[in-house]
């Protein structure tokens, strides 16, 4: 049967929307816990996936339509009979390849198996009345039944009022892009307008799959081949020598190449970590918070497998995950340590050539590759995490051997979790000072604050994840530690 007119893999979606929206699941594991247990197609899957991110990402654009032309309000909707409807709103409106007859017709025979024959008839209003709207005004594309386009920003403005942008701009950002009110309120006060909008706009965009490329076992120009010639179009990353980007990534996980661990999924931000420690062959390294293990391998890559790297991290299931990254891309230098990055291990005291202090985060840099950031979120969670990232930095910066180096890296665009952060550190830790990162930086990104020894980015400005780097070193034992000659 085709997959478009099928109902198992849109109730799989339905499934995985309820552990996301109703359980607050994350999108990603939620996402892969189904489809390995599923046994659907490799088509199917690609559907499936694009169906949950899809929802997820314009949720509360997709609930105000729904708003619009329902008689129920949302929140007396039982969850399964709202997620079948945001499905099948998301199909109209923004996969153009899906009949609308199909996104009806397959979420009616969903409410009726989880909810009842009202329940049906209800489902078949509301979407048969969106489909009407959107095609009256030329919005209902001819629709191929065979293939599925990923998601653009669409204007919804033909089904809904947004607010008025002048006078309402975080109203308006926030119904425009699907974003949380507050957070579009947060950055507008921090950033202004305009950037605000670029920021919603790119964290609605689909991210570049890339590889980093382990240069243990193969250079780029040899994976690059070896891929093409699996059919795969794929292109060099956009800074970084050991990067490349696949536009058709289906299936690349079950391939040899990946198997045999001649790459790493990663992106350029996420590299950019390593980078910066610079760790040399022959040194003792700490990544006290390490799951899944991409950076502890790529650590390990650049200190060309000789040395020792130590990676940390609070759950046995993580740990496992570091190993096995670690065997897959051949990083024999690699320990695992079950340990708490908060609690401070005195076996490990002023010990290590360098630490990597990857902390947890808001993860605000990363939304437009797990959108569900956006909606577990809250203005308060900020306070309490950078708590987290003081007692994590503190603890960690007592392994690091005088003249030895620590970086400290994020996910998020706070700078209460960033910049703050680290100069407070430094303030309180006269021992330590940041050091300028410009020559660790590629092309493309030397900014100007890479001479205070940190470095921002910002999907809508760099076009990759949202990121914060920042190294700082500690000072020999002989140094003086006046803070009037600090560098």
């Amino acid at each position: 049967m085709d997959f478009l007119n099928n109902i198992q893999p849109r109730e799989t979606a339905l499934k995985v929307l309820y552990e996301i929206n109703e359980k607050g699941a994350y999108s990603n594991i939620a996402l892969n816990k189904f489809l390995k247990s599923s046994g659907h197609t490799e088509k199917d899957n690609a559907f499936i996936t694009e169906i949950v991110y899809g929802t997820v990402k314009w949720k509360s654009a997709i609930d105000l339509v729904i708003e619009k032309y329902s008689k129920i309000k949302l929140k007396k909707l039982s969850p399964y009979i709202l997620n079948i409807l945001r499905m099948g709103v998301y199909q109209i409106l923004y996969m153009d390849k899906v009949p609308d007859s199909a996104a009806c017709n397959e979420s009616v025979k969903l409410a009726r198996k989880y909810g009842h024959e009202a329940s049906s008839r209800y489902v078949n209003a509301v979407l048969r009345s969106v489909a009407r709207e959107n095609e009256a005004v030329g919005n209902g594309a001819t629709k191929n039944e065979t293939i599925v386009n990923k998601a653009e920003l669409k204007d919804l403005s033909h089904l809904i009022n947004y607010p008025d942008k002048v006078k309402q701009p975080a109203a308006y950002l926030s119904a425009r892009y699907s974003h949380p009110e507050w957070m579009a309120e947060r950055w507008i006060s921090r950033f202004g307008i305009e950037f605000t909008e670029s920021l919603l706009e790119a964290n609605s965009k689909n991210p570049d799959f890339t590889l980093r490329v382990n240069l243990l076992k193969a250079s780029r120009e040899e994976l690059a081949e070896s891929l093409r010639n699996r059919g795969y179009v794929v292109e060099n990353g956009k800074y970084l020598p050991y990067a490349l980007v696949v536009k058709n990534p289906s299936s690349i996980m079950m391939i040899d190449e990946y198997k045999e661990g001649l790459f790493n999924i990663q992106d350029e931000s996420s590299m950019l970590a390593s980078q910066i420690l610079n760790p040399q062959p022959g040194w003792f390294v700490i990544d006290v918070c390490a799951a899944p293990g991409g950076k502890t391998a790529h650590i390990a890559q650049l200190m060309n497998n000789t040395g020792k790297v130590i990676a940390g991290d609070i759950h046995e299931h993580k740990i496992a995950l570091i190993q096995q990254t670690a065997k897959r891309l051949g990083a024999s230098i690699v320990e695992t340590m079950l340990h708490d990055a908060a609690v401070y291990n005195e076996n490990l005291g002023e010990k290590a050539d360098a630490v990597l202090v990857d902390a947890p985060c808001t993860g605000y840099g990363i939304i437009r590759r797990k959108p569900d950031i956006k909606w577990t979120s809250s203005p308060g969670e900020i306070a309490e995490i950078t708590k987290l990232q003081a007692r994590i930095l503190d603890n960690a910066s007592k392994y690091v051997k005088p003249g030895g180096v620590i970086v400290y890296s994020t996910c998020t665009i706070e700078k209460e979790e960033n910049e703050m952060m680290v100069e407070n550190f430094v303030a309180s830790h006269p021992d330590f000072y940041l050091e300028d990162i410009s020559s660790f930086l590629p092309e493309g990104l030397k900014k100007p604050e890479a001479k205070n020894g940190y470095i921002q980015i910002y999907p809508n400005v760099d076009n990759i994840d949202g990121f914060f780097i920042s190294r700082m070193r500690r000072r020999q034992r002989c140094e003086t530690w006046d803070k009037t000659h600090l560098p």
